[in-house]
């Protein structure tokens, strides 16, 4: 008789702690496989019109120079300067004036969007005439104004230049510009700029760059986002979001909504050469359709050297004479021949290119002929 024994094997338990990390293991994994979202926030590529900076100008002069100001040739300067002691009541005339602690200068800044008065905004200052350096100087109150003349900003400060120099001009030394300098916080709003964004019943995007493909893009993210019919396209730049009625009065969420959408942008096939640095700058959409590329150097060199032919020692026939000899050096390097099939990319164009051992200045020189044959299937800008 035989007797069979079976062992019943023991199912391990799972504490409710182990059971959770499993749990929870399994929910990363799920979650690492599933696709990441890709575009770009709408705020990135796009503006609300009417929404942006105002450029302000203004005229000041900048005192507390080390002998580095402007000099007499420089006439504005000094009139700015008797100006302003007139209406201080000090009266003189140019020529009871000699310094040299004062410059002439520029006062540029942006108005952002939203300011409002009592604000502080950075500023920038150049100077205007011959000062050689603003190091140490502070600007006096200097009106900055719109391109509608009126004072929007008022600047003044200590200046804090990003360079210096030293010595005279034949013997001295300069670091970066110590010409031009800038004024954190230097200048206080004065007015406001009136943008209206409560009461409208249609908002409108610009695209920061103009395409069809995108602003169509836009119009459709938008409509997922808001509703059908919410938004139409205008043309290649500006889309029109007409203003939903549960956003009447609440048109910030609105435009945080809008801003935060993610779209995919398009852009143009191009190729941007830079011929002073020979910086080439390519898309990865480029297209070249089939071409042989092919380059070789003839280096042709020419010298003269200058033998001397002298009579014997101690002869009294001849005379010391000197006779040219050009030398005439001709060399071609071999040359390269690469083919590119129809369609190849940009990593093909530039293995074709590494492949001939080209200069970035060749390079842009390759590019033209290329674009000139009509293989470049790419819009080429020159900077």
């Amino acid at each position: 008789m035989v007797r069979t024994i079976r062992r019943l094997q023991r199912v391990p338990r799972f504490s409710s702690f182990a059971c959770f990390q499993l749990l929870l293991a399994c929910l990363l994994i799920a979650l690492l496989r599933l696709p990441l979202e890709s575009g770009v926030r709408v705020k990135d590529v796009a503006r609300v019109q009417g929404v942006r900076d105002n450029q302000l100008v203004g005229y000041g002069l900048v005192v507390g120079l080390n002998k580095t100001g402007d000099r007499r040739q420089t006439i504005f300067s000094i009139q700015s300067l008797i100006n302003m002691l007139d209406r201080m009541g000090v009266t003189i005339t140019a020529r009871d004036i000699r310094v040299e602690n004062i410059a002439a200068v520029m006062v540029t800044t942006d108005l952002s969007p939203f300011s409002r008065a009592g604000s502080r905004i950075d500023c920038t200052i150049a100077s205007i005439g011959d000062a050689r350096s603003l190091q140490g100087g502070i600007l006096l109150q200097t009106p900055l104004k719109a391109a509608n003349g009126e004072v929007y900003a008022v600047a003044q400060g200590p200046v804090a230049i990003g360079g210096f120099s030293a010595g005279n001009g034949l013997n001295g030394v300069q670091v970066n510009h110590p010409t031009s300098g800038r004024i954190s916080n230097g200048a206080i709003v004065e007015r406001e700029v009136v943008s209206d964004l409560l009461n409208r019943e249609n908002l409108e995007l610009v695209l920061n760059e103009s395409d069809f493909t995108t602003a169509s893009r836009l119009e459709t993210g938008v409509n997922h986002k808001l509703g059908a019919g919410v938004a139409r396209s205008l043309d290649g730049r500006t889309v029109r979001i007409h203003v939903p009625d549960e956003f009447k009065s609440r048109i910030i969420e609105l435009i945080a909504e809008v801003e935060n959408i993610l779209i995919d942008t398009d852009q143009k096939a191009k190729v941007v050469l830079n011929e002073r640095t020979g910086t080439v700058v390519i898309g990865k959409d480029v297209r070249i359709a089939a071409v042989a590329i092919t380059q070789g150097n003839l280096s042709i060199q020419i010298g003269t050297n200058f033998n001397v032919s002298q009579p014997a020692p101690f002869s009294t026939l001849g005379q010391t004479t000197v006779t040219p000899e050009q030398n005439v050096v001709a060399e071609e390097k071999q040359s390269h021949l690469v083919l590119l099939k129809d369609g190849s990319n940009v990593e093909d164009l530039v293995k074709a290119l590494n492949a001939l051992g080209v200069t970035p200045k060749d390079m842009v020189a390759i590019f033209q002929a290329i674009k000139v044959s009509g293989a470049l299937q790419a819009e080429l800008e020159l900077i």
